[in-house]
């Protein structure tokens, strides 16, 4: 298994061969400038590479590409295995790159979350708190309460206030 830097080399390598090769070297009419290869990638063996590539245009314009490109792939195969000069020139797999459907899914939902936060902003115009107008007590009123609370633990306890615990001093075995 080869490692991750020279399959990473070779993979940047067939992308750039493969973009130079669709721009200049194949006459076919289905590709040309509406292809852009996004990205491509090589198994750790060197012997596959996927390559991902986005359309100019609507669903017709995206088969013809994909029909152009698998009648390219031998033809851009011979021209990476030239390029690269490994013992084994990997073979090619053309994937539709998911990149503009994700960004256009993204931003629909960016949307979605703009119209409810709008509509948030809207109906809460002419709320009003459902509490105090200050829910926040006062300095001097929260020493009073703590001093309140204290004696109330104290009572519970059944020891109140100056009496002595009788447990103190006593050891268990």
């Amino acid at each position: 298994m080869a490692d991750k830097a020279r399959a990473k080399r070779l993979a940047d390598l067939i992308r750039e061969v493969i973009a130079q090769k669709l721009q200049r070297g194949i006459k076919d009419p289905r590709l040309g400038t509406r292809v852009t290869i996004t990205d491509t990638r090589v198994t750790g063996d060197l012997r596959e590479a996927t390559v991902f590539y986005t359309v100019y245009g609507d669903e017709s314009d995206r088969e013809e590409v994909a029909a152009g490109l698998n009648s390219a792939k031998g033809m851009l195969r011979s021209a990476v295995g030239a390029a690269a000069g490994v013992k084994h020139t990997p073979s090619l797999e053309f994937v539709p790159d998911a990149l503009p459907e994700t960004a256009r899914n993204l931003e629909h939902l960016f949307d979605q979350a703009r119209e409810r936060d709008e509509e948030v902003r809207r109906t809460s115009a002419g709320a009003q708190y459902a509490g105090e107008a200050d829910p926040y007590r006062e300095e001097g009123e929260r020493a009073e309460d703590d001093a309140n609370a204290a004696d109330e633990v104290d009572t519970e306890d059944g020891a109140g206030p100056g009496s002595t615990d009788s447990t103190e001093g006593r050891t268990d075995r």
